[in-house]
C-alpha cells in the first residue's frame, strides 16, 4: 500500500527509471497508421533530464501566429506516412536532421481549432543539436526541461475566440505561453507514456486560482 506521502507527491511515483526508458516502453506505433492531415515532432534530448524542442511560430503567418507549437505542418501529396511529414517539417522549420531522431512512438491524433486532424510523432534527439529557424515561418527556438513541464500546475491564459474572451489552461515557460493544442499534445505524452495526469480542461475558471 502507497503511504500517505508518496500519493500527495508525484514525483515520488515516478520512480527511478529513466524518462527516456519509461516512454519508450509506454509508446508505440500503430501497425495500419491512418494518415492525418498534419503531424508533428515531438523532439526529447537524449540526456537523464530530456528537454523538448519547442517552437514559436512566425508574427508573419497567415494562422497561428505567434504561437508556440512543435516543429511540424501539413502533408504534402509526396509523403508516405505520417512520420515523413513530421520529420519533413522538422528538417525544413529548424534544420533538424531527420536521420538523427530515434523514434519512440506516435499519440493520439487531436483536433486543431482549424478542423485538421493532427498526429504527434515522439523521437529522441541528439543533447545539442544545431537548429537553424526557417524565419518565414519561426521566430524563435527553444527548449523547455519535461520535469519542469510535467509538475507546473496549468495557469489560465486569455484568449478571444468568436468575439468572447475565454480563459483556458497554459503551461508559461521561457517567457513563452504554451497552450491549446500543444498543450494537450504535451499533456497527452506525460498521460499516455510515463502515466502522469495533469488536469487541462477545456476551459478554466479565474476564481480555481483566486483571480
Amino acid at each position: 500500500m502507497k503511504s500517505f506521502r508518496d500519493r500527495r507527491d508525484p514525483r515520488r511515483n515516478m520512480g527511478t527509471v529513466p524518462i527516456l526508458h519509461r516512454l519508450e516502453q509506454g509508446l508505440s506505433f500503430a501497425p495500419r497508421p491512418r494518415p492525418a492531415d498534419a503531424s508533428v515532432l515531438l523532439a526529447l534530448t537524449d540526456e537523464a533530464d530530456p528537454k523538448i524542442l519547442l517552437t514559436r511560430r512566425s508574427t508573419r503567418l497567415k494562422s497561428h501566429a505567434g504561437e508556440v507549437s512543435f516543429p511540424g505542418g501539413k502533408r504534402d501529396a509526396a509523403d508516405t506516412s505520417n512520420i515523413v511529414v513530421a520529420l519533413r517539417e522538422a528538417q525544413e522549420e529548424t534544420g533538424l536532421d531527420p536521420f538523427s531522431v530515434r523514434l519512440l512512438g506516435e499519440l493520439p491524433s487531436q483536433r486543431a481549432r482549424s478542423g485538421i486532424r493532427v498526429k504527434p510523432i515522439v523521437g529522441i534527439i541528439p543533447p545539442a543539436p544545431i537548429l537553424i529557424a526557417q524565419p518565414d515561418e519561426i521566430d524563435r527556438l527553444f527548449f523547455v526541461r519535461l520535469s519542469e513541464l510535467m509538475y507546473r500546475r496549468p495557469e489560465p491564459y486569455s484568449v478571444t475566440f468568436n468575439g468572447r474572451e475565454l480563459q483556458v489552461p497554459s503551461f508559461q515557460v521561457e517567457n513563452e505561453v504554451v497552450w491549446g493544442l500543444t498543450g494537450r499534445i504535451l499533456v497527452a505524452m506525460f498521460e499516455r507514456g510515463l502515466g502522469h495526469r495533469i488536469d487541462w480542461p477545456l476551459l478554466m475558471r479565474q476564481r480555481r486560482f483566486g483571480f
